[in-house]
């Protein structure tokens, strides 16, 4: 069970604030038409030089804050009449969100998105006004929130995938087979990113297998960019690749149907759980319950029968109860079962 400690974040949240309140002070100043420069600031502010040339810096990074300097006036001034520093305007459901968004990005804590993430999550924050507050309940330790044991994703290889993506540069690196203990090379032409429960995912031509792969990023090292460009083909959907509901582990195109039986014990959950929105639910006599829908992702479904102990029962296809069977009766005899 994963709990978080609330005193950085607050610290952070509160510095976000302070921060938030010059620049507003700031922003007033230079719409005054008066050109204050750094020492008029710092001196109404009671805050170092230096302090108020971060945030003007800030103020142009930030807040795109059309700023410039008048030498004759000696002072800032805006090359846009009508800009100024908005704040952020919520209502009570959105606060609410805004209160659970910073500990629900526990799912990207693998990647480089969750410092940035952080960033805008503080930057909403101090972006609320003095009359805006959040609920602490949801910020506390009495509130538990329980993320997927996720593998570490580099930050390199994370950043030049994500680049290649967007500007269709191919890419080559040493990538680890969920079978294998040692990398072998692949150059790969990434067409798509896929993100499941906080694992990642690319989707591209692979020049070693001549056909569409996916890859982890967890198992990826040392990607670089060899300079080619592509293009997409205009037949390529990443929908044909992966099951949005299921899974991304198999690449294969083919659909199956899957029908599952549940025991009467598990009949509430069974019946309540979204499998698949196109799946269907019936309930029977004796308290079990069925549920029918198709993907593509058979060894995924698989795995999750066999989680599941004596409570499910593959009915449908004959290949995924062959394959659950082979499965006991390989386990059988690493149990020393005949």
């Amino acid at each position: 069970m994963e709990q978080f400690s609330t005193k950085p974040q607050a610290s952070a949240a509160r510095q976000e604030k302070v921060v938030l309140r010059r620049i507003r002070a700031i922003d007033i100043e230079i719409r005054s038409g008066t050109y204050p420069n750094t020492n008029d600031l710092a001196k109404k502010l009671e805050v170092g030089v230096r302090t108020i040339s971060r945030d003007i810096e800030e103020m142009k990074l930030f807040y795109n804050a059309p700023i410039a300097f008048d030498r004759a006036k000696n002072g800032y001034y805006y090359t846009e009449d009508s800009f100024y520093i908005k704040d952020i305007s919520l209502s009570e459901g959105e606060l609410f969100s805004v209160a659970l968004f910073e500990r629900l990005l526990s799912g990207y804590r693998n990647t480089p998105l969750e410092k940035h993430l952080r960033s805008v999550f503080r930057k909403i924050a101090a972006s609320l006004g003095e009359r805006a507050t959040i609920d602490t309940m949801y910020l506390d330790d009495s509130v538990t929130y329980i993320s997927e044991p996720l593998a570490q994703i580099d930050a390199e290889v994370f950043n030049t995938v994500f680049s290649a993506v967007r500007t269709s540069k191919e890419i080559r690196f040493d990538y680890r087979p969920l079978q294998k203990q040692t990398y072998m090379s692949r150059t790969v032409r990434p067409y798509h990113i896929v993100c499941q429960k906080g694992s990642w995912y690319v989707i591209g031509f692979d020049s070693y297998k001549s056909d569409i792969r996916i890859f982890a990023f967890s198992r990826i090292k040392n990607a670089t960019t060899t300079g080619e460009t592509f293009e997409i083909p205009e037949d390529f959907d990443w929908r044909k690749y992966i099951d949005a509901d299921i899974g991304v582990w198999a690449s294969s195109q083919v659909s199956h149907k899957i029908r599952l039986r549940f025991s009467a014990e598990i009949a509430t959950f069974a019946s309540e759980h979204i499998w698949s929105r196109s799946q269907t639910v019936t309930q029977n006599e004796d308290g079990t319950v069925e549920v029918a829908f198709e993907t593509t992702q058979l060894p995924e479904v698989q795995r999750w029968v066999l989680g599941q102990g004596h409570t499910v029962q593959v009915l449908e296809p004959q290949e995924l109860i062959d394959a659950v069977k082979a499965e006991l009766s390989q386990m059988g005899k690493m149990y020393g079962n005949t």
